[in-house]
């Protein structure tokens, strides 16, 4: 489960975030490239941009589901 305090500093606010955790598999940023940007120095991914669509919603849920070591967080704010 993420840990809301060791959210990445380059997530936007917002209800969604990538914890430190993140072991930049990219599986996330295939999902949602829209929503998901990736660290330049660390490869890590981060989010970009907070759903704005339940289609995005969708996607986003669906790449946190699919993170292998649940780096991706929802504190539901």
């Amino acid at each position: 489960m993420a840990n809301p305090t060791d959210r990445l500093p380059e997530n936007v606010p917002g209800r969604y975030y990538v914890d430190a955790d993140c072991i930049a598999c990219d599986q996330c940023r295939e999902m949602a490239p829209a929503l998901i940007g990736r660290r330049p120095y660390s490869s890590q991914s981060y989010i970009q941009r907070q759903p704005a669509s339940p289609d995005e919603l969708a996607l986003i849920e669906e790449a946190l589901g699919a993170c292998p070591i649940s780096a991706i967080g929802n504190d539901g704010a």
